[in-house]
């Protein structure tokens, strides 16, 4: 598919569904907070918008179908890839495009050399400053590894756990309870991690880990994963557990805002969390996804905590769910729904693919993740899908304490459901 007919394939969609609402483009741009102007050109194909989030909630306020979301995000995906490869600019480019357009040209005093300094001379100390500070950046990450490696009991250094949010790194699973793992989808070389707590990542998580199978393990995979931990089939079908009394948690967030909530919280999915992974190639070479496998790290009794949920007043709809993962079973697996085509699958950079996975629980508070395992050509591995770095936390929420929010209201309400 051509970056042109990714784009234009995005804002078609995103025009049909605008259509069949029957609202105006100024009562949604009203309702989702952004200029008519802007509604207008995602919807022309005259830009493409830098987050899925504003995407997301436009198709629920036309009432797309769980069907219908799936498939915006994977053009969306298709022409946000589409619009970096066409608006990539080389390095130069970019610093000509950051100097002044009018620069007072320097007064020669007697004597001086009357010729006026060469732009590529003025502008060579910040190229020769970007490229020093990439060549450290590397040399530091090399004298980290080095200093820093895991110890005999898997635990990694202060400084081997920071890292940013969504980045990728080749670690596995930590072995130590308490510690946080590096963001990451990472191949599995060791036997399944031991309890961690966690806290929740307030980004989604996108992995380019090293590739196993007959290749070097520094070989980058032929594919990467965005995962999104905190996707809602619905407000009223999301519940957390938070450790505090319904006066210290602020209001529900949008779904859009539900990881920075999440975080900011220490709250815990409760009864069920809904996981939405995006898998894309990195080349046109067609790469296999063999399977799903779901991992246990631990199984604790459920928290005693306050269940608060989302919404109320929503309608009945029975939600579509692809894929779903018991996690109560004494082994867990990635189960397809009905009339749902189950593994294997393929993708490549021009075809990703969109999986939603629903894990639930009620007996137990699980800490669990995702081993993908992929194959193209002569080469294969597998991935870790995690909450960047951490493994996803879901806890049963049976007979706990229940909060609303509801509609008009300033504080937090027993639940009347329970």
């Amino acid at each position: 598919m051509s970056q042109d007919s990714s784009g234009d394939g995005f804002a078609a969609y995103l025009r049909e569904l605008k259509d069949r609402s029957g609202l105006s483009y100024g009562v949604l741009a009203k309702r989702l907070h952004m200029s008519t102007s802007t509604l207008h050109r995602y919807c022309n194909g005259d830009a493409v918008p830098a987050e899925y989030a504003p995407v997301e909630r436009l198709a629920r306020l036309c009432k797309a179908t769980p069907e219908e979301l799936v498939e915006l995000h994977r053009r969306w995906v298709l022409a946000d890839a589409g619009r970096g490869r066409k608006g990539t600019a080389t390095p130069e480019a970019r610093v000509e495009e950051a100097e002044p357009q009018h620069e007072p040209e320097p007064q020669n005093e007697p004597g001086n050399d009357p010729l006026p300094p060469s732009p590529s001379r003025l502008r060579l100390p910040r190229r020769t400053a970007v490229l020093a500070g990439v060549g450290l950046a590397a040399l530091l990450a090399g004298v980290a590894l080095a200093v820093h490696p895991f110890s005999g009991d898997g635990e990694k250094s202060a400084d081997a756990r920071r890292g940013p949010v969504g980045s990728a790194a080749s670690e596995e699973p930590s072995e130590s309870p308490g510690e946080n793992r590096p963001s990451s989808a990472s191949p599995s070389r060791s036997t399944d991690p031991a309890p961690t707590k966690s806290t929740p990542s307030a980004e989604p998580s996108r992995s380019r880990a090293s590739g196993g199978g007959d290749t070097a393990d520094s070989a980058a995979p032929p594919l990467t994963v965005t995962t999104r931990p905190y996707t809602w089939e619905g407000p009223c079908s999301q519940h957390y557990l938070i450790d505090k009394g319904p006066s210290k948690v602020p209001p529900p967030p949008f779904q859009q805002e539900a990881p920075a909530w999440v975080a900011a919280e220490g709250a815990v999915s409760a009864g069920e969390q809904l996981v939405t992974l995006t898998v894309q190639g990195t080349g046109k070479e067609t790469v296999v996804l063999d399977s799903l496998t779901v991992r246990v790290v631990g199984k604790d009794a459920p928290l005693q905590w306050n269940d608060y949920v989302m919404g109320v007043g929503c309608g009945g709809d029975v939600p579509s769910r692809p894929f779903t993962v018991a996690l109560d079973a004494g082994r867990p697996v990635v189960v397809a729904g009905a009339g749902q085509r189950d593994f294997p699958f393929s993708v490549s950079e021009s075809d990703p693919e969109v999986f939603r996975i629903t894990a639930d629980t009620s007996a137990y508070d699980v800490r669990w993740y995702l081993e993908l395992a992929w194959s193209s050509g002569g080469r294969s591995g597998k991935l870790v899908v995690d909450d960047g770095g951490r493994p996803f936390r879901t806890s049963g929420n049976k007979g706990r304490p229940a909060y609303e929010f509801l509609l008009g209201g300033d504080k937090w309400e027993p639940s009347s459901g329970g």
